[in-house]
This record gives C-alpha cells, structure tokens and sequence, in this order.
C-alpha cells in the first residue's frame, strides 16, 4: 500500500483522516487537482488583465473597505498586507494535531479549483505537511465569519517568511526552517492572501479532532459503564433488546446491543439480584449514552460536507465565466454542529460522575468509599469530588456559543458564528470527559474486586488485567492523583478500531 495520498482524488471522511494522520502519510496533487488549480489561476489572471472593474479582495480592499479601488501595481503588495495584517491571534496555543488538520483541510479547499491561487501555494502548504513543519496558530481571534481569519493568517504567515512554525520539536522562526529547506518566500498574487484566509479550516479541523476524541470516548464510555454496572450488582434486563426495539433511537439499540456484548457470560451479570430496579444513572445508559452517538453521528455529517466544501471568498467559476462573491466562509452550520457536540459530550460525563457517586455511596454491599477501615481511609471520596467539579465546569462550557454575534468590520460584517470559540470550548469539554470516564473507571475496577470470587464477563476482565498493572487495588489511602492520571494515561494510550467507533 502507497504511503501517499492523493489531494482530490478522493472524498475525505474520518476513517480517511485517521488513515492520513495515523500512517503519516505523505500529500501530493493529483493531476485533477494540479489542473484544476493551474485553469483556475490562468482564468483570474486573464480576466484581471486591463480590468477596471472592481472585484472583490482581488483589487479592492477588504471588509468594510471593499469599495476602496487598489492600483495594479500594488495587488501583491495587498495580499501581503493582508495576511501580516489579520495575523492577530492570542490565547492558547492550538495543539499541533489540530494544526496538521488545519493544513490538510485548507490543501483539499484550494485544490479545487474555485479559489485562482498560485500552485506554488498549494505545493508549500504540502512541503509543510509532508515535512511536519507547522505554523505557530493561537486559538483567539476569530469570530467564525469572514472565515477563520486570525487563525488562518498565521497559518499563512511562513509562506511569506513571516511568523513562527514547530520544527524538529523545537519553536522557531519560519526564516530558519526555509533557509534549512532552500525555500524562498511566496510573492502571493491577486486574490492569494484571501483564499489563504477566507475559509472555515480553523473550526473545521477542531471538529474533525473533537469527533475522532467523541467516537473512541463514547466507546469507552459504554465499556466503563458496563464494568460499573458490574461492579455495583445492576439487574440485566434493561440491556434486553426487546426494550429498545419499541422506541428504536439508533444509538439506543447499539448502545444496549454493547453492553450486552461487553458483559456476555459474567458471573455477575447472571447472578440472581435483590434490586428490582437500578438508579437511572445505570438503567438509563442506552437511552442517554445512545443520544450522544445519534449526536456524533449528526456532526459527522455536517463535518464530512464541510471538509469537501470550498469556503473561501470570492469564488471562481471558470467554465461559467464567474466570479461571485458570496458568504461560504461563515461558519454557522459548524458552530450550531460544535454547541451540540459539546453539549452532547458533557452529558457522557454528567451520568458517569453519576455512576461514581453511586459506587462509593455504600451500597449493594460495598464499603464506603471503596476502601477498608473507611474513616481511617478516605478512599475515593475525593475523585468523586474531582470528577463532579469537572462536570460543573462542563456544564458552563456547554453553554452555546454560537446564540451570540457581535458586529465587525465597521458594520460590514454585521452577523458572525462565533464557530471558532465554540471549536475551542468543545474540545475543552472533550478533554474534560477523558478525565471524567478515567475516575469512573478508577472507582469502577476498585469496586468491581469485592465481588471476588465472581468474576465479570472475559472481555471486561481481559480489558481490566493490563489497567490493573497500572493501577492497582487501593488497600489503604495513597496519592490518587497518581492513579488518575494513570487511568487517564492508559484510556489515551489505547487504540480502538475505526470500524468499532465509526458505524
């Protein structure tokens, strides 16, 4: 199998993005693409020659300035300006996978052949990728209209031997690295500087690393689920397919078909039980943790458009003679796509802290807070703590983003997404949940050994043996920051087959 992908030869979706980023394999155009981008760049040029009539940020300026006319002598000099201009990022720095994104979703919207760049654009965005050099990006600054544009400047910065990339696991000047690789700087032309910037990769690519995140979190969070249901003695029977099948949600029915699957032959699962019925945090696990896959499943889709879209401005239309100036650069259905992911999430989170609470409550005839001489020991009293203050602050980052909007631009860009910070809060959120299901799992394995000699199902107890040379079963008090941290370690380190997590 080539260690390459072709840009334009084929749709991207996740398992496509997973297989990229996973194999790090190497881009390169295709000849569609090379063709598509070389007719698109000699149509602008073209048109462009003695035209007097103004066309949006090809020889005009830019937001509310859009009716100031720019001499031709003076076009490169625009998009140069117009890039050092706009790179006003601030905050946190943009993880470096989201970054890798970034490049790639931006490379497949150029390739197209709407946005009448330089293919020698095109081609040093892909010199960055294949040698993993990576622009320096902060995570403030854009409001998600007018695309990505704060962002996405300092994205391009380096192509013009400006800003700072990551390089060799070192921060350094963009200068450095072309002088290492013989790059020269790019005179960008007539339009380059707003295809770099107009566009939605900055949000784009958090979704795209947030739904990888929510599909392998989501798994684990049926599977940590299921060892608490275990551990704290749950009766069977609301896992019974016949439930589901009369109010047939599709991430209901899977979520209960994997429990099931999960805890098939436990001792414990088919033991007689005392308790009629389980708290909701329990016996609701389909119905809530189903809504959140039916959720995932519907950004999915939204994302799957967006990163096959063109979403720059204005757009070139060479076999109709066009060039329109239009708004694909706002970044609307991303955003309303991010709050709901988000919200979606943190309610994965919600019910596990839920889980956890019931676990070292003291019952179903386990000791409180899941330890000996409970008193002397505090057990896992505070984990609980911790995961139900990350729970809050899930719940003030789930507020949506996406219901405000705030003028720009002089009035011009009067209605925007605000798609960038519900990008960022998501992943915040997602982060937060990671931490939440690696608790539940700590109290979980705890609890789930004094029910020894009966055992849980073979998959749960293979899944437990490699967590349990991690850690271990607590006897008295210790540094459980430790222990989360571990378990945290040890759900990030695990990989699940896409085919499992992406249906």
């Amino acid at each position: 199998m080539t260690n390459t992908h072709y840009i334009s030869a084929e749709i991207l979706d996740l398992p496509l993005i997973k297989e990229i980023v996973e194999n790090q394999m190497k881009l390169e155009l295709s000849d569609e693409a090379q063709l598509n981008i070389r007719k698109a760049r000699e149509y602008l040029v073209q048109k462009m020659k003695d035209n007097e009539t103004p066309v949006y940020g090809i020889n005009t300026g830019f937001g509310s300035l859009c009716n100031v006319k720019i001499p031709a002598d003076n076009l490169s000099k625009l998009q140069e300006n117009l890039v050092m201009s706009h790179a006003c990022g601030t905050g946190s720095l943009v993880p470096k996978p989201v970054i890798r994104l970034m490049l790639l979703l931006k490379i497949q919207s150029l390739s197209y052949g709407y946005s009448g760049v330089q293919i020698e654009t095109v081609q040093r965005l892909i010199d960055y990728y294949n040698n993993d050099v990576l622009p320096v990006i902060y995570s403030q600054g854009s409001l998600g209209a007018s695309g990505d544009l704060a962002p996405l400047a300092h994205l391009s910065l380096p192509l013009i031997g400006m800003g700072e990339v990551y390089y060799g696991g070192n921060r350094v000047s963009s200068k450095k690295v072309m002088k290492k690789f013989g790059w020269e700087p790019i005179s960008l032309k007539a339009k380059e500087g707003l295809a770099l910037l107009n566009g939605t990769q900055f949000m784009t690519a958090y979704g795209v690393y947030c739904l990888l995140k929510s599909y392998k979190l989501s798994y684990f969070a049926d599977l940590i689920s299921a060892i608490s249901a275990d551990a704290f003695d749950c009766n069977m029977s609301p896992f019974n397919a016949l439930v589901h099948l009369v109010r047939p949600h599709r991430g209901q029915v899977k979520t209960a078909e994997r429990i099931l699957e999960f805890l098939e032959g436990s001792e414990i699962g088919l033991s007689e039980k005392k308790n009629v019925q389980d708290p909701y945090s329990f016996r609701c696990i389909p119905q809530v943790h189903g809504a959140t896959k039916d959720t995932i499943q519907f950004v999915h889709k939204t994302f799957k458009t967006e990163m096959n879209s063109v979403t720059d401005n204005p757009n070139i239309f060479v076999k109709e003679d066009l060039i329109i100036s239009g708004g694909n650069f706002h970044g609307q259905p991303l955003a309303l796509a991010l709050d709901y992911l988000a919200i979606a999430m943190a309610e994965l989170g919600n019910i596990s802290e839920r889980r956890t609470y019931q676990l070292v409550s003291g019952l179903r005839d386990l000791p409180a807070f899941l330890v000996g001489n409970p008193g002397l020991n505090s057990g896992f009293m505070i984990p609980q703590y911790t995961a139900a203050s990350i729970v809050s602050q899930n719940k003030q980052l789930a507020v949506p983003a996406s219901t405000d909007s705030i003028v720009s631009s002089n009035g011009q860009e009067d209605h925007v997404s605000m798609g960038a910070n519900s990008a960022t809060k998501c992943l915040r959120v997602i982060n937060n949940i990671e931490t939440i299901l690696a608790i539940e799992l700590m109290n979980a394995s705890q609890a789930l050994s004094f029910r020894k000699p009966k055992k849980s199902s073979d998959f749960v107890e293979s899944f437990l043996k490699p967590y349990r040379s991690i850690v271990s079963f607590m006897d008295e008090d210790r540094v459980l920051a430790e222990d989360i941290h571990a378990s945290i370690a040890f759900l990030h380190s695990l990989d699940v087959d896409s085919e499992l997590i992406i249906d």
